[in-house]
């Protein structure tokens, strides 16, 4: 059956808020969860809403709770040359960088109404970038090994072009992926992306020599993501 998400575009906005309004559906779909379960004998239950958010960040780098500060390479100073910001967060995986030109994306979903096993989740999540990717010429891979989509991994070119690192609690998913559509890949520099010290980072624009309109990569990974994960989105 066909389930329904909310979608909702937030355009570019601070990290942080988006953070904290992520947080505030998790909570929501946790805490209705919970209360589901303590009170069993009311068929009626009414189950957590689903949404997928889309967004870009001003410069911002994240570190994940598995990760080491030490993947940072610049100080404070640096950080306000480039007009950036930092973050300690609370997803897995380690260090990575968001900016503009960037599709973020932050499906928050009960995994119960889907399937309860998070590394089909993250293999689900890639095939959408994977798809988007090859409607362009562009062969996305996975790296066993590594999350993410990857262009000739495990070859000395590898590169990898979205990153992805989540957070799950009673089933419920926050955080998400980044895919690199036109993002400046300079602000890579300043940290060992996803503590990887001798793979490359790549974008969209990098590839095919050109930028692409944002707005027609995002429709084109709703459609993928819609399809491969059996939903109808809600605006």
């Amino acid at each position: 059956m066909t389930k329904k998400v909310l979608f909702k575009n937030l355009e570019q906005i601070d990290f942080k808020d988006a953070w904290d309004f992520q947080e505030g559906l998790f909570k929501k779909a946790i805490d209705l969860k919970m209360y589901n379960r303590k009170h069993e004998s009311d068929s009626a239950g009414q189950l957590p809403e689903n949404h997928f958010l889309f967004c870009e960040h001003p410069h911002v780098y994240t570190l994940g709770k598995s990760g080491s500060a030490d993947n940072l390479l610049i100080d404070d100073e640096g950080l306000k040359q480039k007009q950036a910001t930092y973050y300690k967060i609370n997803r897995g995986g380690d260090i990575t960088y968001h900016g503009p030109g960037q599709i973020v994306g932050y499906p928050i979903l009960d995994l119960d109404q889907f399937f309860t096993d998070i590394h089909r989740y993250l293999r689900t999540l890639e095939e959408v970038i994977i798809k988007t990717m090859a409607e362009y010429g562009l062969k996305g891979e996975r790296y066993p090994g590594f999350t993410g989509v990857w262009l000739d991994p495990e070859s000395e070119r590898a590169r990898k072009i979205c990153a992805m690192g989540v957070r799950t609690s009673r089933w419920v998913t926050m955080h998400g992926f980044a895919f690199n559509v036109n993002t400046d890949l300079n602000y890579f520099k300043n940290i060992v992306p996803c503590g990887i010290d001798d793979k490359d980072v790549t974008s969209m624009e990098r590839e095919l020599g050109e930028k692409l309109p944002l707005n027609e990569v995002q429709q084109k990974v709703k459609k993928h993501f819609s399809q491969l994960f059996e939903v109808e989105f809600v605006e």
